[in-house]
């Protein structure tokens, strides 16, 4: 049996990147997924799914408005009559806009997106899991979140915010038997990091990418996916309020401040 039979999980952000490296994984280990994303490009990710055998529905929905998010996690309860586990993975990385030239509405939608958006998913799930005494909660973080030197303000400040919400909540859960857990994750190669790759391979400097942590390159989506089918499982059940980077060792001693790639 997988990690995941029979389990009912959500995961955001699921039309590539990451979110689709883990429902690509999620569901091999059997669990029974409702995969949301924005951008039609979670159709795609459904459909990989079946064609390896596993059981989805795709969502087009935007992580980061409560009606959505009410509506994809009812869509859950209604197709599987329970809700397990959910990763709020779904993000946007707002570049590198110089501190003296960011204005409040930039802010509001990285905020939106990457800090709201899991304190909704955690809001709304939680009476499913509760109400159950297990489930656990996942949620995309970053090194950015942990110390400075990894991207821009606004998504350094949404990163450290989601460690807060997960820290907190744990305790707030506190005898539910309900978990949470953050992942944090380094320089992986996705859509959202495709600019630094691109822009590396340009200036001839992608030998480069990867060379300031010690594993000596950058990581791939089905790293991250491992580490949250890890969190999502019993197999982590005395894990918990807990921020995990999957880096490389970066954070090890946060090499990068300052030297751009």
């Amino acid at each position: 049996m997988g990690r995941l039979e029979g389990k009912s999980v959500i995961i955001t952000g699921a039309g590539s990147g990451i979110g689709r490296a883990a429902s690509l994984l999620f569901t091999k280990e059997g669990a029974k997924l409702i995969a949301v994303d924005k951008t039609e490009g979670v159709k795609e990710t459904v459909e990989q799914v079946r064609k390896s055998g596993g059981t989805a529905e795709a969502m087009v929905a935007d992580a980061g408005s409560e009606s959505d998010v009410k509506a994809f996690i009812a869509k859950a309860i209604s197709a599987h009559g329970k809700l397990d586990a959910i990763w709020a993975n779904a993000g946007i990385s707002g570049g590198l806009v110089p501190l003296a030239e960011q204005t409040v509405e930039h802010w509001q939608e990285i905020l939106r997106v990457n800090l709201i958006g899991p304190f909704l998913a955690v809001k709304y799930a939680i009476p499913h899991l509760v109400k159950q005494s297990h489930g656990a909660i996942v949620c995309t973080a970053s090194v950015a979140g942990l110390k400075s030197g990894a991207s821009g303000h606004p998504y350094a400040a949404s990163k450290a915010g989601v460690i807060s919400l997960v820290q907190t909540t744990a305790y707030s859960l506190s005898g539910t038997g309900v978990r949470i857990n953050a992942v944090c994750p380094g320089l992986i190669e996705t859509g959202m990091t495709k600019p630094i790759f691109d822009n590396a391979k340009e200036r001839g400097t992608d030998g480069k990418i990867g060379q300031l942590n010690p594993l000596k390159r950058a990581g791939q989506p089905h790293e991250l996916a491992a580490m949250g089918l890890f969190l999502a499982s019993d197999e982590a059940s005395y894990v918990n309020g807990q921020a995990f980077p999957v880096d490389g060792g970066l954070t090890a001693s946060m090499p990068y401040a300052g030297k751009p790639i």
